[in-house]
């Protein structure tokens, strides 16, 4: 399968702060990669690198065919950005914004109009057209956002966190329209503070910690790596749950998982259908009547964890440095 992004040994630099430590990625054309990482990680500055807004210190990287060190505007030509904040004009209608972007991208005035008018019929904002894009919500300002990445109709497109910030309905939304665009044949890079949505969306997973790439696969892959099916089990009280800790310490070779709060205790599922049923007998043996008795896969919240040490709860956006540019919109018109 062709390749639309590749990465080898990028590394980049502020100061004493080692951003990137040799990233290598790569990303078959019509497909989703998504890239997971606490926060500083590296994600956002990798996405500012393959999009020529960050030039690397070392290392290189081909982006829709074309060298990044040496074919940056055939790059920019070919590439759609979402930053992590809507950069939309606010002063501007909708419709002026989308129009705005086609003719800095030299479509003519009758092309740019019938380009944004078909993108606003797509993104389900044709009614609001002609209104200020400040009185939009938030979920329609980052559809609109979207929009504008796609005046171009690029091949490839880099989407840095987009949908934080926005309701459950306008993510959901949103994830049917960038799912949308790799059925039409784009390519997506997309980082994302939400391990539902790589779930969702991802083809592949890359998780990055420190400036390098700690992990990669499918989702499905990335979880068997952790423990695979976990067999977890709820109880009433304090004494209980001592008790089944012990029941489930002696079924699996894993060290059980205790969440005091909730009173549940899971260890890995090493011995298939017959830890349910030991498991099960042991606390019967006990008098201990489970709350909650069930297998269940490894998520990526465990994934993450499990190779960052840290929870995957939403973390914060990796730093801009001083002077960093972040006007992603303005790079098509390059």
């Amino acid at each position: 399968m062709e390749t639309a992004i590749s990465a080898e040994g990028l590394r980049k630099r502020y100061g004493d702060h080692q951003a990137l430590n040799g990233i290598d990625l790569e990303v078959p054309a019509g497909s989703i990669l998504g890239v997971l990482g606490p926060n500083g990680a590296g994600k956002t500055t990798t996405v500012r690198i393959l999009t020529t807004l960050l030039t690397p210190d070392e290392g290189r990287a081909t982006v829709a065919g074309f060298d990044l060190a040496t074919q940056q505007k055939r790059i920019r030509a070919n590439v759609g950005l979402t930053g992590q904040y809507a950069a939309v004009d606010e002063r501007l209608t909708g419709r002026e914004n989308l129009q705005l972007i086609g003719r800095l991208l030299r479509l003519g005035r009758r092309g740019a109009r019938a380009r944004a008018d078909e993108l606003l019929e797509k993104f389900d904002l044709t009614a609001a057209a002609g209104r200020m894009a400040k009185t939009y919500s938030g979920g329609m300002r980052r559809r609109l956002d979207l929009a504008a990445s796609l005046v171009a109709a690029p091949p490839v497109l880099f989407l840095d966190e987009p949908t934080t910030g926005l309701d459950l309905t306008s993510r959901l939304a949103l994830w049917e329209m960038i799912k949308e665009q790799v059925h039409n044949g784009v390519t997506v890079l997309l980082t994302t503070q939400y391990l539902e949505e790589a779930d969702q969306l991802a083809d592949s997973i890359v998780v990055i910690d420190k400036g390098l790439v700690i992990a990669d696969g499918t989702p499905d892959e990335l979880k068997r790596k952790v423990g695979g099916e976990r067999l977890e089990v709820t109880v009433a009280t304090a004494a209980d749950l001592a008790a089944a800790t012990r029941v489930l310490a002696e079924l699996s070779s894993g060290e059980p998982t205790v969440d005091q709060d909730a009173r549940t205790v899971s260890v890995p599922m090493g011995g298939g259908v017959s830890t349910i049923a030991s498991a099960a007998l042991g606390l019967e043996r006990l008098g201990i009547e489970p709350q909650d008795f069930a297998v269940r896969r490894s998520s990526l919240d465990d994934v993450f964890l499990a190779l960052t040490g840290q929870p995957g709860s939403a973390p914060a956006p990796d730093p801009t440095p001083a002077g960093d540019p972040a006007q992603p919109k303005e790079m098509q018109a390059a």
